[in-house]
């Protein structure tokens, strides 16, 4: 139990709900460039697991890492932070 403490968490809108049980989600980071470093936005996508098919584009959602579901699919859906209007 003590180390599903440690899995990675990361927050997100959710770009595409059109597969059945799977939303991509649009992660946004930080990085500082090392030779200019100046503060860069990164966007990366993840495909997370919604067993419920609940979430819609533009939702913000918190997804962990977990076992592979499938080939691309590595993260699960935890909870919607905030629906879309």
């Amino acid at each position: 139990m003590a180390t599903r403490n440690l899995r990675k968490t990361r927050v997100g809108k959710v770009v595409s709900d059109k597969m059945d049980k799977t939303i991509v989600v649009a992660v946004e980071d930080s990085v500082r460039h090392p030779l200019y470093n100046k503060i860069v936005k990164r966007t990366y996508k993840l495909k997370a697991h919604d067993e419920n098919n609940e979430c819609a584009v533009g939702d913000k959602v918190k997804v962990m890492e977990t076992r592979p579901i499938s080939r691309d699919k590595r993260w699960r859906l935890v909870s919607i932070v905030e629906k879309a209007r």
